[in-house]
């Protein structure tokens, strides 16, 4: 057994050990509880969070404080001090990963909603942050019936860098710009910047800061992970506990860090989760430069965790120490606040006494730790006595939050092929159904990784019977590995009998997990084979689902006229069976759109290990994602059809942008003697007032179909060619709009050319090019003509 695992065994018999029973009467026992325990300084509210967390860390005794450096932290009976467990998880939903949640008390399931890189395909900022906040409601009110922690490591936002990765489905997708915005929405959401009551009524957390006097109270701790360049888990030779992610400064920063980045400054998350993998050398939680990077250039103000035993890594896998007590000093060192697991907790007083650990290194630690509790409002005492202590069981699964997860698999499900326009089905027009896959009658693998009980699950079996009585089922394959072809007589017997067939194929996560990557972008086993045979004998043609968080390649499918129809439906978690059953007899207009390239099978001839971005042909490497991809895709980012057309119109968007007046002085006198409108680029660190170039693209969505659907609606950008490694095209803005029939939808999408239209350099530099930019709107193309050096914004006017 390996120490990785070793130690987490412990530490789950540890937290059963120190767990309390749950009673009628939850929270028993809770920081500051009157009248034995409430006269500390650390529990009176007037004071200010520093001071209060000071004086609970000059309370502690070294032994104590020590103990406080694992995720389950032991009583303290004679300050008051319950055990606590920092570790909860909520990806998509509250889940059953991790020793902070129990389903096992009044409150027995909690919505399920799909898994992120569904939601993500929806392109919708506000359902993000709606499912975010309907979370944190339920995390919320399971906490207050002893079910669950108040910190929550979630959300997974590092890049679906290559397809064959098993967490892929965990994360927002490829584009770091989509995954930047998915992560300030999230955290927002799930902090609890406002929330609604029972009564809809919308309500925001007390804005006099209490004791801090920074408003800066906490409904709940969100966690951005897994920092950084962490995408790989068991490929090849190399394992995720040991992998050394070799990456150069220009994907680093115009890649792998802008979601952490966004998810710290704008999300304003409290929590920071660093990584297994070393980054260039140097594991990821023993990196000073990296992890102080977070609290000095990007203003991280949160506690830092490690992933679950990733300090004991840093000596037992990677050997990059020569004591555990030299890793526990690297980590404690460098930044890492917490370890998830028992190493710190056995090892730091031995490091102490070999001096290579001093107590103030512990009480930085402990500082972090506490602040964040407090801004939870873990010592301000009887936690039913506060703003959030009414939310119980009747806030759990409730119709709203229902009713919000069938919107999201709606919004996710993605149309990939609908030849002659097969779909949508006549609702009254189709006699017989017949429904094969292993994953048809199967609610159970549907909600992906990270996922805890859901409350209303529903089959696509049981979806589709709601619009056709006579609905046959055949498993076809037993399971999604498919490794035989013994169910395809009965498979072929219901097809050959009903009007219209629906094949769900793909994969699960027997294919895909956590510490589990794929080593094939095909169909598992027999699942080709059985398409195609059902193809053959249906009557018409059919209709294939596809399950599962990573590309396919299904270029025999999408080539096939006897498959008429393809659509991607992810995770879709306990609505899925509904949402799909709605798309395809038309109840609903797909709108969603890939969030990730699908590659061909030949880009499994690309090492997983290679974390460059950019393409290299002198070496045959085809670049990574749309943004430099330069190979062939069976989908592209961004692809997904709906049951009507859309038109553009460009409304209007700037000829022409002047820099002018918004560079530093002593720059704009360098520009000016060396020929300003004959430069290349200008750094983005010498442009002083970004906002004043900002401007809106206005645009209007045809819809010149008869169906009313949404669309999303997605603004590219291309820089002047003449600068290498530029990315063929990069996403700098969409938006989500319902659109009705013949009729114009007008939009705008914000344009900050500071952030947008810059690039990194191969020095990892933020530039500004000064060439010719291009803004893209699918086949429409509007040329930002030029930075100019001097004059003013010009806009124009298209009728």
């Amino acid at each position: 057994m390996s120490p990785h695992r070793r130690s987490l065994i412990f530490l789950i018999i540890l937290h059963l050990l120190t767990l309390q029973p749950i009673t009628s009467s939850p929270h028993l026992e809770f920081p500051c509880k009157s009248p034995d325990h409430n006269s500390y300084p650390f529990c009176n509210t007037s004071l200010p969070i520093s001071t209060r967390a000071q004086s609970l860390i000059s309370l502690l005794t070294l032994s104590e404080k020590i103990q406080q450096l694992s995720d389950n932290v032991t009583r303290v009976p004679r300050l008051g001090l319950p055990a606590y467990e920092w570790w909860s998880e909520s990806l998509h939903g509250i889940a059953g990963n991790g020793p902070g949640i129990t389903f096992n008390g009044s409150i027995p399931s909690a919505t399920s909603f799909p898994q992120v890189i569904v939601t993500a395909a929806a392109f919708n900022r506000s359902l993000w942050y709606s499912m975010a906040a309907a979370i944190a409601v339920e995390a919320r009110a399971m906490y207050n019936v002893g079910q669950a922690g108040l910190t929550f490591w979630a959300p997974n936002i590092n890049i679906f860098r290559d397809p064959r990765w098993g967490r892929g489905q965990e994360t927002p997708g490829e584009d770091p710009m989509v995954a930047s915005a998915y992560a300030i929405e999230f955290v927002m959401g799930f902090q609890g910047g406002n929330w609604r009551n029972k009564g809809g009524k919308r309500r925001v957390l007390r804005s006099d800061g209490g004791g801090s006097g920074n408003g800066d109270e906490l409904m709940l701790s969100a966690c951005c992970k897994h920092f950084t360049a962490y995408d790989l888990e068991s490929w090849g030779n190399f394992s995720r506990y040991s992998f050394n992610a070799v990456v150069n400064k220009q994907d680093m920063q115009d890649t792998y860090q802008p979601p952490f980045q966004s998810c710290i400054q704008q999300g304003k998350a409290s929590c920071l989760m660093c990584s297994y993998n070393q980054v260039n050398g140097i594991p990821a939680c023993a990196q000073q430069d990296l992890l102080q990077k977070a609290r000095d250039d990007w203003g991280f103000e949160g506690y830092i965790t490690s992933d679950c035993d990733a300090v004991a890594t840093i000596y037992e896998y990677q050997n990059y120490t020569k004591s555990p007590e030299d890793a526990v000093a690297l980590a404690l060192k460098a930044g890492t606040d917490i370890n998830c697991g028992t190493y710190m907790l056995r090892h730091t007083q031995s490091a102490i006494d070999q001096g290579k650990v001093q107590e103030e290194d512990i009480d930085r630690a402990l500082f972090n730790l506490f602040s964040v509790q407090l801004r939870l409002g873990l010592y301000d005492g009887d936690p039913t006595k506060g703003q959030f202590g009414k939310l119980g069981p009747q806030d759990v699964c409730t119709s709203d939050h229902k009713a919000l997860a069938l919107e999201a698999a709606r919004q996710g499900i993605v149309l990939l092929k609908n030849d002659k326009k097969f779909l949508p089905l006549n609702k009254k027009g189709i006699s017989s159904l017949a429904i094969i896959g292993p994953l048809a009658n199967n609610t159970s693998k549907l909600g992906g990784g990270y996922t805890g009980v859901p409350c209303s699950p529903t089959s696509i079996l049981e979806g589709l019977q709601t619009y056709v009585k006579q609905t046959s089922y055949a498993a076809g394959c037993v399971d999604i590995p498919c490794n035989s072809t013994d169910g395809f007589t009965e498979a072929l017997s219901i097809a050959t009998e009903a009007e219209v067939v629906i094949v769900v194929a793909g994969l699960d996560l027997s294919q895909e997990t956590e510490d589990h990557d794929r080593v094939s972008l095909l169909l598992p086993g027999y699942q080709r084979a059985l398409i195609s045979t059902i193809a053959t004998a249906s009557k018409n043609p059919l209709i294939l689902v596809l399950t599962g968080g990573g590309p396919l390649d299904i270029s025999f499918a999408e080539k096939d006229p006897r498959i008429s129809s393809i659509l991607w439906i992810g995770y879709p978690a306990e609505a899925g069976g509904i949402a799909l059953a709605e798309v395809i007899f038309g109840d609903y207009n797909p709108g969603g759109r890939l969030p990730m390239t699908w590659y061909p099978q030949s880009f499994t001839s690309i090492p997983m290990n290679d974390m460059n971005m950019r393409a290299d042909s002198s070496r045959g490497y085809p670049g990574r994602t749309y943004r430099f991809y330069t190979g062939d895709r069976v989908y592209g980012f961004g692809h997904g059809l709906s049951y009507t057309n859309f038109t553009y119109k460009l409304l209007s968007a700037p000829n022409k942008l002047s820099l002018m007046g918004s560079m530093k002085a002593e720059s704009e006198s360098n520009i000016l003697q060396e020929g300003g409108d004959k430069l290349d680029y200008v750094h983005i660190d010498e442009v002083q007032f970004c906002d004043s170039l900002r401007f809106h693209v206005q645009l209007s969505v045809m819809n010149s179909g008869d169906l009313s659907g949404s669309h999303v609606v997605m603004l590219y950008s291309r820089v002047p060619k003449i600068f290498q490694g530029a990315p063929e095209k990069q996403l700098i803005g969409f938006n989500r709009v319902l659109t009705v029939p013949y009729r114009h939808t007008e939009t705008s999408i914000l344009v900050d050319p500071c952030k947008h239209l810059s690039i990194a350099n191969e020095h990892g530099q933020i530039i500004l090019p000064l060439g010719d930019h291009t803004l893209m709107l699918e086949d429409l193309k509007h040329n930002l003509c030029s930075f100019n050096i001097s004059g003013s914004v010009t806009t124009k006017n298209k009728e």
